[in-house]
């Protein structure tokens, strides 16, 4: 369709009305608010009005970059109306809202020519597809378009090569615990960040640290609210340590002050990035010693707590507690009575005289230690040099990734040696002290299951009916208790 026949007053009082869609796009909203876009649909409509077209749908992809090839929803669906003769003529505010790639042109144009679309730009003017011109221009526009994105795009990757090297804040959403421009520490904030640090490090679980998260005035500056996820993200970050992270490698000190030191951050990647360790949901805090943890002697599934039988009282039962054709019915154990005969096994030996020496474990020699930190103080000064190279030009990113391969490596054994000698197991704060049950009544729930999960792995059998000798209904002898301590099986209690 020709732009005299989209002019008003050219077309005959009885011809159809133009059918118009508007695409709209921006490609960054930090604010969220669709300014961009706003602006942009509104100079659309106005150039309807004048081309005397009836716009039938508006079109909106916010926050989506055409130069990223990321998918653009609203863009495909557009595309599809195009190309099912929905419309005739597609207003842009630029003919580069529509498409920044030749592949996605090409596609534009294959859709548009069977249906005579036309595409109108407030800022570029009309784009005839239909005619070998029209589509000549539209592929220069194109051409130019990217080039345009393309050379932003190395211009914006130089410029924060450069402030890498320099180990200056890269921009973004504001650090927790950092000040707005990165560069200064928020003392209450880094205070937290502190805290949880020693936490994890003296045993704690990322469950119990997150409530204590989410009990704070604090929010996060990223998410809603916290969670497992985002309070790990936040001790993990390389920056706590004063370290700059580019494009996913660490390329030297940051210019900004660190919180915690180097060997407390690698402790905690050692610790936390190890897939043994689970990080569920924080959820309702737990109730119970062994929910999750004691296993089914006949599944050996784990056994969560909850109410069943006539007393209603709450029960240790399998995950698969139901009626079997065959094996007959998975075990269940009252709650109250199998969390206090464990507790008597556990307390019973910890407090024997031999318990500090089983888990008495050799001081790693401070030598050691000099040694381990100076060949990390190695390896970090020359990820530095390659990043002083990629910010003067001097080697390329391909080649910086490459030269880093081993450095990675040889860092991450190095960060689990001093891991394992900073940090401390919940056990060693009940081993050697004149009282045990009366420390372990001070620790809270999740340091308590974190202690039996080192030590035991409890099997729940299946036990008979009626009264035992002593008139309890309780069935010790059922109950399998397997010491997991490397040292050995601990001095028989009683």
């Amino acid at each position: 369709m020709s732009i005299q026949q989209l002019q008003p007053g050219r077309a005959a009082a009885t011809a159809p009305a133009v059918r118009a869609a508007i695409y709209v796009r921006i490609s960054l909203d930090r604010v969220g608010r669709g300014l961009g876009v706003g602006r942009q649909q509104a100079d659309c409509e106005a150039l309807a009005e004048r081309l005397g077209a009836v716009v039938i749908r508006v079109f909106v992809d916010n926050d989506l970059s055409a130069y990223s090839g990321k998918p653009r929803p609203a863009y495909r669906e557009l595309l599809a109306a195009v190309g099912r003769g929905e419309f005739d003529v597609v207003l842009v505010w630029h003919t580069d809202r529509l498409h920044r790639s030749p592949l996605e042109l090409e596609e534009w144009i294959t859709a548009c020519d069977p249906h005579s679309v036309a595409v109108h730009g407030v800022k570029a003017g009309e784009l005839d597809l239909a005619t070998s011109s029209g589509r000549a221009v539209a592929r220069t526009l194109g051409a130019w378009a990217r080039y345009e994105s393309e050379h932003a795009s190395e211009r914006i990757n130089a410029k924060m090569d450069d402030k890498a090297a320099k180990g200056e804040f890269l921009g973004g959403y504001r650090p927790f615990g950092y000040t707005a421009d990165g560069m200064q520490i928020e003392p209450a904030e880094a205070a937290l960040i502190v805290w949880a640090t020693e936490q994890i490090l003296q045993g704690a679980s990322l469950r119990s640290v997150t409530r204590a998260f989410r009990e704070s005035e604090f929010a996060p500056t990223r998410a809603k609210e916290w969670s497992t996820h985002t309070v790990k993200g936040v001790l993990l970050r390389e920056r706590n340590a004063g370290l700059m992270l580019h494009r996913g490698v660490v390329v030297g000190k940051a210019a900004w002050p660190a919180i915690i030191s180097k060997e407390e951050h690698h402790a905690l990647v050692s610790l936390l990035d190890n897939p043994t360790r689970r990080c569920a949901p924080i959820g309702a805090p737990r109730r119970w010693l062994g929910s999750g943890l004691y296993l089914c002697g006949v599944c050996g599934g784990t056994m969560q707590v909850g109410t069943a039988g006539k007393n209603r009282k709450p029960k240790y039962v399998c995950g698969s507690y139901t009626r079997q054709t065959k094996g007959g019915r998975h075990v269940s154990r009252t709650a109250e009575h199998l969390d206090a005969f464990i507790l008597e096994h556990l307390i019973g030996w910890l407090s024997q005289p031999d318990a500090a020496q089983v888990f008495a474990t050799p001081a790693v020699p401070a030598g050691q230690l000099n040694t381990w930190r100076t060949e990390l103080g190695v390896i970090e000064a020359q990820r530095g040099e390659l990043g002083a190279r990629l910010g003067r030009g001097e080697i390329t990113m391909a080649m910086l990734d490459a030269a880093n391969v081993g450095l990675t490596a040889r860092a991450g054994e190095l960060e689990a040696k001093l891991a394992s000698a900073m940090s401390s197991s919940p056990v060693s704060a009940l081993v050697g002290v004149p009282d045990v049950a009366a420390v372990w009544a001070q620790m809270d729930l999740e340091a308590q299951r974190g202690v039996l999960a080192e030590l035991m792995t409890v099997t729940v059998h299946p036990a008979p009916h009626g009264r035992m000798k002593d008139g309890s209904y309780f069935h010790g002898e059922s109950v399998g208790i397997a010491w997991r301590h490397d040292a050995g099986s601990p001095t028989p209690v009683g």
